[in-house]
């Protein structure tokens, strides 16, 4: 067993819960650098994201070069996805919107996964009034289906205010309870383990505890919730968006296509498939790249 007194004579915690973590956080690489689906997952998101980023690389049309005499033309040689009722070019549309629906799904689930973390993490960690608190907090904003809550509050913001931040806040208010919940579980049962018992007997503050052993050790079952949440939350703006509630022009989305789109789909279908597609695919190589870290942080899980 190491020496809990340092050569200062200083209290150290045990080094055994800090080789046992390195350890475990290599046995994940191992399993997801043997695992296809991870490669595949990562690939699409590599290749969305360059989208996002860089969308001059993969459509040479502007998105907002519109030719109202070509209205609903069919795909052909320059327009693969054909022109939409504006006559604007699908294809170059569909790569422009990945910037807003990506950087929507992004930004929601870094702002839900951090408050989220934060609550469930001091309701789990402190308990007493502080866990009773902040988990009827919780069980509040639970009761609102997150997209009914987050179009209320955007019909609340009316037109004028339905841009990109308007959507993150209204998502992002409705979108923590579920981190919160599973991060609080996690917590609780972290606290339960042997190390904490050897920090408390050393005299380690219960704020560096839980700093340097509950949260480390309870990262995997929030880092899984927040990975599958970016396709959830991509989902949800594109429905919003569908709806007529969420971003307008002159921002490209793909929900916003699909709204635009949806009145004159029998006769002209390319131009609500071809961002459905990229919706569809985005999403899903975000859902099994959860799956896949899921399953490398807790093999039994698979099972």
């Amino acid at each position: 067993m190491p020496e809990l007194v340092s050569a200062t004579g200083v209290m150290e915690p045990p080094a055994i819960p800090q080789r046992k973590r390195r350890g475990h956080w290599q046995a994940v690489r191992r399993r997801l650098s043997r695992s296809p689906l991870f490669y595949l997952s990562a690939t699409l998101l590599v290749v969305m994201v360059g989208m996002a980023a860089v969308p001059a690389l993969f459509a040479t049309a502007d998105p907002h070069d519109c030719d109202l005499g070509r209205t609903l033309a069919d795909a052909g040689a320059g327009q693969w996805l054909g022109r939409d009722l504006q006559g604007c070019d699908v294809f170059s549309r569909s790569v422009y919107g990945a910037r807003a629906s990506l950087g929507i799904g992004i930004a929601v689930s870094l702002v839900t996964g951090l408050l989220g973390g934060a609550v469930g993490a001091a309701a789990g960690y402190f308990g007493g009034w502080v866990d009773a608190t902040l988990s009827r907090i919780t069980e509040i904003f639970l009761a609102i289906p997150l997209l009914l809550g987050a179009s209320v509050l955007l019909t609340l913001f009316g037109t004028s205010g339905s841009g990109t931040w308007t959507v993150i806040i209204a998502l992002s208010v409705h979108g923590w309870p579920q981190v919160a919940r599973i991060t609080r579980s996690s917590v609780l049962e972290a606290k339960q383990q042997d190390y904490m018992l050897a920090a408390a007997a050393i005299g380690c503050s219960r704020l560096r505890a839980l700093a340097r052993h509950v949260v480390p050790n309870s990262l995997g079952p929030w880092l899984v919730v927040v990975t599958t949440n970016l396709g959830v939350f991509i989902t949800y703006e594109s429905i919003i968006s569908m709806l007529g509630i969420g971003l307008r022009p002159p921002t490209i989305s793909w929900g916003q296509m699909i709204h635009d789109a949806q009145a004159r789909f029998l006769e002209a279908p390319l131009p609500l498939l071809g961002p459905a597609v990229f919706l569809s695919v985005t999403v899903l190589a975000f859902i099994l790249l959860g799956d896949v870290v899921r399953d490398a942080l807790d093999p039994r899980s698979h099972s």
